[in-house]
């Protein structure tokens, strides 16, 4: 039992502080999953790009060099 409370105090704070990480990651990590998940359905709703910028083409015919 003496040798357990400093094994204890050693290794619990890093133990502390590593489950307050992940714990933060995790919620980060589902914020993200939901903007991914949510993603195609955005990407369905933007109107398509053609209507607001209609494509203007003004390419020069191409020359032959002889």
């Amino acid at each position: 039992m003496e040798q357990l409370i400093p094994f204890i105090s050693d290794v619990g704070f890093p133990i502390v502080v590593t489950l307050y990480l992940l714990h933060r990651i995790e919620a980060k990590l589902d914020t993200v999953v939901h903007s991914i998940q949510s993603l195609p359905a955005r990407m369905q709703e933007r109107p398509d790009p053609e209507t607001i910028y209609p494509a203007k083409v003004t390419q020069d015919p191409i020359r032959e060099i002889n």
